[in-house]
Order: C-alpha cells, then sequence, then structure tokens
C-alpha cells in the first residue's frame, strides 16, 4: 500500500484541484474554502485510522482528541471553575487518545470496513454534522466539507489499489481487491454495524437544499466551462491550442452557452439566509 507521505502528497493535490474549481465558482469566500479543503487532505489519510501503528492513526486520534477536549471545555465553561475545567479539559484528552484509540483498534481490522466507500460516506455524513453545528458554517459550506472529504477518502483507497499492482513484475499483489470496495463482505457484521451508524447520523445532518440546489446550477457549471481555458494568452505570455474565445475554443466549432456574469457562477448559501458566523459575503440575490 502506499505510505503516509504520499496519501498525503496526492491528498493535497486533489484537495487543491477541487479547492481551484471551487473557487473559479465563487461558491464561497476563502476562509471556507480552506476548511474545505483541509477536509479533502484529512479524507485522504483517514482510512488507516485503522492501523494501530501507523503515524495517521496516531495524528487522527491525536487530533480528534484535541477536538473532544475543547468541545467538552466549551459546554462547560460556564458552570465550572477553572480547575475543574483543567480537570475535565485533561480528562476527554487522555479519555480519546488514549480509552477510545485503543478500543477502537481491539475491534478494527485493518483494510476491513473502513477501507471502503461506505466509511467514506460515513465520515462525510460526519463532516458535514462537525461543520455546521460545531463549527457553525453555513449548511451548504457544510456539505462542501462532506463532499471534499468523501473524495480524499476515495483518493486514498483508489491509491491503495494501485499499489496493489506489481507494474515491473506484471502481476497482483495479494493485497489486491481489499482497499476499493463499496462493502467489506469478508466483515458482514461490521459492515451492518457500520450501514446502520451511517444511516442513523444521516438524519442528523443539516439540509442540502441549498448545496443541491447550486451545484446543479446551470450557470455555475457554464461559467467553469468559460474559465477552463485562457481567452488570450496563457499568463499573458504564451499563445497555446485551444485558447478560450467568445465563439468557442479556437480552431473548433464548439460555442460557448451564453452566462449573465462568468465571473460569479452561483454561491451554496442563499441571499437573505439566517445563516451562522461564517457566511459567503459573495451570495447572490435570487
Amino acid at each position: 500500500m502506499a505510505n503516509y507521505a504520499t496519501h498525503i502528497a496526492v491528498g493535497t493535490v486533489a484537495s487543491g484541484a477541487l479547492a481551484t474549481l471551487t473557487l473559479a465558482a465563487n461558491v464561497i469566500d476563502h476562509s471556507s474554502l480552506i476548511a474545505v479543503t483541509l477536509a479533502g487532505v484529512a479524507g485522504s489519510v483517514l482510512p488507516d485510522i485503522d492501523l494501530k501503528d501507523s503515524r495517521a492513526s496516531r495524528i487522527l486520534f491525536s487530533g480528534i482528541a484535541i477536538f473532544a477536549s475543547f468541545c467538552v471545555l466549551f459546554i462547560g465553561a460556564t458552570r465550572y471553575s477553572i480547575a475543574e475545567l483543567w480537570i475535565l479539559w485533561l480528562g476527554a484528552l487522555i479519555f480519546v487518545r488514549y480509552g477510545v484509540h485503543n478500543v477502537f483498534h481491539y475491534f478494527a481490522i485493518h483494510r476491513g470496513v473502513w477501507h471502503s466507500i461506505l466509511a467514506g460516506v460515513f465520515w462525510g455524513f460526519v463532516t458535514a454534522i462537525l461543520y455546521r453545528y460545531m463549527l457553525g458554517f453555513h449548511e451548504g459550506v457544510a456539505w462542501l466539507g462532506a463532499g471534499f472529504m468523501l473524495a480524499g477518502y476515495i483518493v486514498h483507497l483508489v491509491l491503495d489499489e494501485m499499489f496493489s499492482v506489481d507494474f515491473m513484475g506484471n502481476r497482483l499483489k495479494n493485497s489486491f481487491g481489499t482497499a476499493l470496495k463499496i462493502v467489506d463482505k469478508r466483515y458482514p457484521a461490521q459492515s451492518t454495524a457500520l450501514a446502520v451508524a451511517t444511516l442513523m447520523i444521516a438524519f442528523l445532518t443539516p439540509s442540502t437544499s441549498a448545496f443541491v440546489e447550486h451545484i446543479t446550477s446551470r450557470d455555475m457549471w457554464s461559467g467553469l466551462h468559460e474559465r477552463m481555458l485562457p481567452h488570450d494568452k496563457w499568463f499573458g505570455l504564451i499563445k497555446g491550442p485551444l485558447l478560450l474565445t467568445s465563439a468557442g475554443y479556437e480552431g473548433t466549432s464548439d460555442a460557448l452557452p451564453s452566462t449573465k456574469d462568468s465571473l460569479v457562477t452561483g454561491s451554496v448559501m442563499p441571499a437573505g439566509a439566517d445563516t451562522p458566523s461564517r457566511q459567503a459575503p459573495n451570495a447572490e440575490t435570487e
């Protein structure tokens, strides 16, 4: 399988490519874009959470422990003394980092249920819930973060599957077929439990209406198509093939769809919505 550094590198590149499209579509502000991009990078290493002694697992559980400890701190901020808050914060940190970590790995099997698309959907739902209700992002941004998480997760699975092929020896390794799968049929009980958990948290996720409305916007996709290639010279210096003109691609008969504003192609946040503190400043008036 691919190592930690490879997963981070490829996951960062894939998330950066998606972030570029998101920026060009002008759907969220820059601070929110950084947050959803980080979700994609996290997703690219998250499947290895079931490998107890891996660097990815230690880092991920440390991050979860820090997040959980501060959640406990914020919840009890007005109810307990400073000394009690110190005890609660430290207790939550140790409990998650070592207690939950050890219990999880007692039951987890590497390349088991967590190396599946179903697990990616589960973590996508968790991301949407955390971004909306814990971090205060708009529901459209929360679902965009969930999409980045799932994309990063699938990149990890595909990369592991690619490393299961010995291209030099023209053979398949024994690990081939264990990374990229919808569900893990080898462990039906664990797969069923994960499916039930995924279904349960699906009911806790925020509304998808704003996200679906704008991600299916014809104007948004037309605008992305128009911005895909330069209209004049590459970087203002080099005239290359397939330059984009008002009539279509140079040298072809493909005409571009007309758009009212090619630079503003949509927003995941409806205008006038009562949103949390983190909202995009460029939402369009409908």
